[in-house]
């Protein structure tokens, strides 16, 4: 075998990214026998078992790590042909996105951006996964095609643009029973508070923030996302110190008042991350483009 055919190389590369053959057939579309009829052709051709079957999955051997740089080049070069010339037309595309965001984004972003695709690309699917310490892979290997949020721990090989500069609000109940018309330190610490512990870095930087100023925060609910702390402050006199567009999305839309956090917080940057494999693809510059307007614009 001369020439090998790309499809072959993007067996290699999903079984290098699964550890499994059938996984990787499952993922590009491929019967399982046919993924195996591929991984025996790349076999013979460089003369190298290229994965070795172990309890902890398909491992690849030291030859197969050092040809994976090259497999991904090739690959990439591949994509970047074929997108060039067929392009990406929103109007017609019936393409699946797939976005890493935490579930404040879902609840601020999403229905925004659901309206925008109904409008202008209403063949497009989305799937949302959640940010985690697996959103560089999945970016990575285009498992996502982009993550929004606030992700300090992206390494080399990522692009990212500012999407907006985000704030914390204090939000409680429209019928709180002690605090009416403004919100002082002194009530702030002696009143019950709910806190949020959910994907993302938001949460870690009020907990740090409130720590270092020696604020004194009554903690007695932790909650896992924003939506479960929304419903928790509605009917109760709990106090949750939420990010501003969520207050303001809570506000217009429930029994809730938003008060400016009574001591000083700094704020922090919302942005959205993408891997450079996938920097000059045109339907990810699409995708790009469209939350980058939505999010930048005023709320």
């Amino acid at each position: 075998m001369n020439a090998i055919d790309s499809r072959l190389l993007s067996v290699l590369d999903e079984i290098y990214q699964s550890r499994s053959v059938s996984v990787a057939a499952a993922t590009l579309g491929l019967g399982q026998p046919a993924a195996s009829v591929a991984l025996s052709k790349l076999r013979r051709h460089f003369g190298d078992p290229l994965f070795v079957r172990t309890s902890a999955g398909m491992q690849p051997t030291p030859f197969c790590e050092t040809l994976l740089p090259s497999v991904r080049a090739a690959l990439e070069a591949v994509t970047q042909v074929l997108a060039h010339r067929s392009g990406f037309d929103p109007a017609t595309s019936e393409r699946q996105f797939r976005i890493c965001m935490t579930d404040i984004s879902q609840l601020v972003l999403l229905p925004k951006l659901w309206q925008k695709l109904r409008l202008t690309a209403p063949g497009i699917r989305i799937e949302i996964f959640p940010l985690s310490g697996d959103t560089a892979r999945l970016l990575e290997s285009g498992a996502a095609d982009l993550a929004i949020g606030l992700i300090p721990q992206l390494d080399a090989g990522f692009y990212q643009q500012l999407l907006f500069r985000q704030q914390f609000v204090c939000v409680l109940a429209q019928r709180h029973p002690r605090i009416r018309k403004r919100l002082t330190l002194a009530q702030f610490e002696a009143e019950d508070h709910a806190v949020v512990s959910s994907s993302g870095s938001a949460p870690l930087i009020l907990e740090r923030e409130i720590a270092r100023l020696g604020i004194r925060q009554r903690v007695v609910m932790r909650i896992p996302n924003f939506l479960g702390a929304a419903f928790a402050i509605e009917h109760t006199d709990l106090i949750a110190t939420l990010p501003q567009r969520l207050g303001d999305v809570l506000q217009g839309r429930g029994a809730f008042r938003v008060f400016p956090v009574p001591f000083a917080l700094p704020e922090y940057d919302v942005k959205q991350h993408w891997h450079a494999r996938y920097h000059q693809d045109p339907a990810n510059q699409w995708l790009r483009n469209a939350v980058s307007e939505l999010l930048s614009q005023p709320h």
